[in-house]
């Protein structure tokens, strides 16, 4: 068992199933977490975007990352999304999810809509780093914050005592300035699949995915034989997953994914408004972008995603 980021390098950011009624449906996400565990992924996000979190209560909040800690049971890190454009409102829901067994880490995000600038982030996030009990993944994604925390900053902010890694979503060109400049301790995962073998190679721990839901096993090889130096294999890997990791964005996250998981026998349930599931005009067109029959997920066919390549 461990619980230390710097131990994980393919972390799930773990979508949220559903049941027909809309309460959030625990038999499926547990389901879904050891298959998960079982095919590779060593960590979790919670309540992230993926989890389509904004549409979740305060009080399903709570009740999720709680049953969610029971589920994983300490085999793998677990990060809970905290964060929001109230520094305030950070800085006490993060101490209320710190006393949920289970829970390892808080993502904070950049303040979405309010748009702070590079003095004001630093201000954000001294300020939670300093109240709460839990130790701090921070997330920079400006396509849904509306700003972007620049390299400069988020070195500064690294070198503060509860702020211990970041998930970052930007340029292959700014990961490298965090390598480099960064504590040692300090964790670099990128949010974007399609850099996680680039980000990896560069000295990135590793990537916070969407994909490894529907391609865990593959991921999995991408970094075992990395790591076995067979780096034209691991490769070979990547450039056959790009596609289909861009695939799982071609319609508002998590819709794709949750089509894919359906397919396979999850049971996911719709999405919750105002994000709202594939159609199947959209199924089929998903489908041919990842190489399947064009009914495969208009008819919830059993698919095999696992993947054979051995080149």
């Amino acid at each position: 068992m461990t619980t230390s980021l710097r131990d994980a390098d393919l972390l799930t950011a773990i979508v949220t199933p559903f049941k027909d009624s809309g309460e959030i449906d625990y038999q499926s996400l547990e389901k879904l977490t050891n298959y998960l565990i079982n095919q590779g992924s060593n960590g979790f996000v919670i309540g992230g975007t993926t989890g389509e979190t904004p549409t979740l209560t305060h009080a399903e909040k709570l009740e999720l990352y709680q049953r969610f800690g029971e589920i994983v049971a300490g085999r793998v890190p677990v990060i809970a999304g905290t964060g929001s454009n109230n520094t305030a409102e950070t800085i006490a829901f993060t101490n209320e999810v710190s006393k949920l067994p289970g829970i390892d880490y808080a993502l904070v995000v950049v303040p979405p809509y309010n748009k702070p600038n590079q003095r004001g982030m630093k201000a954000h996030f001294k300020t939670v780093s300093e109240n709460v009990n839990l130790p701090i993944v921070m997330y920079n994604i400006p396509g849904r914050t509306g700003v972007k925390m620049e390299v400069e900053t988020i070195i500064e902010l690294s070198a503060l005592e509860n702020i211990v890694g970041i998930k970052q979503c930007a340029s292959l060109e700014e990961l490298e300035e965090l390598v480099d400049h960064t504590p040692a301790n300090f964790a670099i995962f990128t949010g974007e699949d399609t850099q996680a073998l680039s980000a990896r190679v560069l000295g990135a721990n590793g990537v916070i995915s969407v994909a490894s839901h529907v391609y865990p096993q593959l991921m999995r090889k991408m970094y075992d034989v990395l790591y076995a130096d067979e780096y034209q294999h691991a490769a070979n890997i990547q450039r056959f997953l790009t596609p289909k990791m861009q695939a799982l964005f071609m319609y508002p996250s998590p819709s794709p994914t949750k089509a894919v998981l359906s397919a396979q026998g999850f049971q996911m349930g719709d999405c919750r408004l105002p994000i709202v599931s594939l159609n199947n005009e959209e199924k089929r067109n998903l489908a041919r972008h990842l190489g399947l029959a064009e009914d495969a997920l208009l008819h919830h066919l059993s698919l095999d995603l696992g993947g054979s390549l051995n080149e």
